[in-house]
């Protein structure tokens, strides 16, 4: 195993680190710099030139992610190999978008049953739009509440607000609700509103055994029943998404509304799979396909294009020089999209649960910081709270804007808030890049007709150092496959830094300490 500290590209890299790097000032003045640094790719144009890199800098990156055999770790992934070591799995997350005419290397059997069940999701989709599917009293549901947590939640409410602009309020139904807290006004607060006759619920758990999931489950069927639904007829209110279909019988989910998935698809990244029927009803079965489609094409991308205009690449490789050279432990994401305002929690799990890692491949402690701490949330907000701190505090924090370029809202001044917003993008990516010297900051208090005095004892409040490093994002708009290739590329950079670290990307030992922990704390008070 190559461990990244022993690759000869590795210890370049520190050395251009260890030397002065030009500030961001003067290398925005570089001639054709956001031209070599820009590249699109399904939909979505990436933005490089505000990284702190040189041409030197940028060859060097592009030599360690050969000297990690990058393309080979790659391969592994999508042909099914057991990449996740400590629980000898594959990571098969790609073949649940896979052309569905076209077999992908993970092989005919995976293939064959990821389109059967995605067959299922769409078809019981669609006959829930149509009036077909209906409660214990023969009334149509109208109401969908999905009950998951962690993967079983993020992804498909991220997405469901991200396509929001797909549904239709007047229509009645089937509306699409999420819990995920076991707090007990989280459940409350969504079925208060909702007639027990016309809901659906939908609980989503690999294993069926989590802990806040069944506890939403169980109190959500308790109000079916108070609500007049005959225990016999429950199940007509039932359905389970799973990877353990014997445990979800055992609580009483019936078979014919059971969708399955695999133990090779992690949590964070099932959006893709059966976890994502509440998107689908949310959306409709054609938008899903669509969704699946756009991550389809940025797959395509991440194994065809060549390093230097390879979007996930390229953002994870920024990004271990960012933590691993400039020193540099947090990274904020900031959409600009209203409609994105889950996208950055969604992505914090996705990187933090993959990359917080303190082991090698093999067991051995890490030679190298690993994944970053993510944060933000939509960046006009975040302008009036924290932005303060990234510019002018003690932290250098990098930085993902996120926009859109085109405005499909229904309001007759949308192009006129659209352009208040995305201006404000640029504005911020700029300033955070170039900031304002003490001498500028000087120059402009005397032009606005301060007095030297003045001039002089302000100019240091109002200086900014800037050189802060950014990637800006652009879709060109947002649609299911927009969104579908946004999450993937984010996918594709997170493996593309862990195949590096050379990390277990895809298990979470993290998380099942505290569950375990959890169960044997109930199991010693019930004893008690």
């Amino acid at each position: 195993m190559k461990l990244p500290t022993t690759l000869p590209a590795w210890h370049q890299l520190q050395a251009l680190a260890d030397a002065p790097v030009p500030h961001l000032r003067e290398l925005l003045a570089e001639p054709g710099r956001a031209t070599r640094l820009t590249h699109s790719a399904a939909g979505i144009t990436l933005d490089a030139s505000r990284q702190r890199v040189t041409p030197a800098i940028e060859q060097a990156l592009a030599a360690l992610a050969g000297q990690a055999d990058l393309a080979a770790q790659r391969e592994a992934m999508f042909r099914g190999d057991a990449i996740n070591t400590t629980e000898d799995r594959p990571v098969l997350h790609v073949a649940l978008r896979g052309d569905p005419l076209h077999t992908g290397p993970w092989g005919h059997a995976v293939q064959a049953e990821v389109q059967r069940e995605l067959a299922r999701v769409c078809d019981f989709a669609d006959a829930l739009a149509a009036g077909a599917v209906k409660g214990h009293s023969d009334q149509p549901i109208t109401d969908v509440v999905n009950i998951g947590i962690g993967g079983s939640d993020l992804g498909p409410r991220m997405a469901a607000d991200a396509l929001a602009h797909l549904t239709d309020p007047a229509v009645p139904g089937p509306r699409v609700h999420f819990v995920s807290n076991p707090d007990a006004w989280a459940l409350h607060s969504v079925l208060r509103g909702l007639d027990p006759a016309r809901t659906l619920l939908v609980v989503s758990s690999k294993t069926f055994t989590t802990q806040e999931t069944l506890t939403n489950a169980a109190s959500a069927q308790r109000w079916l029943t108070d609500g007049g639904c005959p225990a016999d007829r429950l199940h007509r209110h039932l359905v389970a998404i799973t990877a353990s279909p014997a445990q979800s019988a055992r609580l009483g989910y019936p078979a014919e509304r059971t969708f399955l998935f695999w133990d090779w698809v992690g949590g964070r990244y099932s959006v893709w799979s059966a976890l994502g029927l509440a998107l689908a009803i949310a959306i409709g079965a054609a938008n899903f396909r669509d969704f699946l489609a756009g991550a389809r094409a940025m797959d395509e991308h991440f194994r065809q294009a060549p390093l230097p205009q390879n979007l996930p690449v390229l953002m994870a490789l920024h990004g271990i020089w960012n933590r691993n050279f400039l020193r540099l432990p947090t990274h904020l994401i900031v959409p600009y999209a209203s409609r994105l305002a889950r996208f950055t929690p969604f992505v914090q799990q996705m990187d933090m649960e993959s990359n917080g890692k303190h082991t090698h491949l093999d067991g051995t402690p890490a030679t190298v910081d690993t994944g970053p701490i993510v944060w933000g949330g939509l960046g006009i907000d975040g302008q009036h709270a924290y932005f303060q701190l990234v510019h002018q505090g003690r932290h250098t924090v990098p930085v993902d804007f996120i926009g859109v370029q085109n405005e499909d809202t229904p309001l007759p001044l949308a192009a006129t808030h659209h352009a208040v917003v995305n201006l404000n993008l640029r504005a911020q990516a700029e300033a955070m890049a170039r900031g304002r010297s003490l001498e500028d900051t000087r120059a402009q208090l005397l032009k606005d007709g301060l007095s030297a005095a003045q001039a002089q004892a302000l100019a240091g409040h109002r200086s900014f150092d800037g050189n802060i490093p950014s990637h800006v994002l652009w879709l060109d708009r947002l649609d299911p496959q927009r969104l579908g290739a946004l999450i993937a590329l984010y996918e594709h950079k997170v493996f593309t830094q862990a195949a590096i670290w050379r990390i277990n990307a895809y298990d979470q030992w993290g998380v099942e300490l505290g569950k375990t922990m959890a169960k044997a704390m109930e199991k010693a008070a019930t004893a008690s």
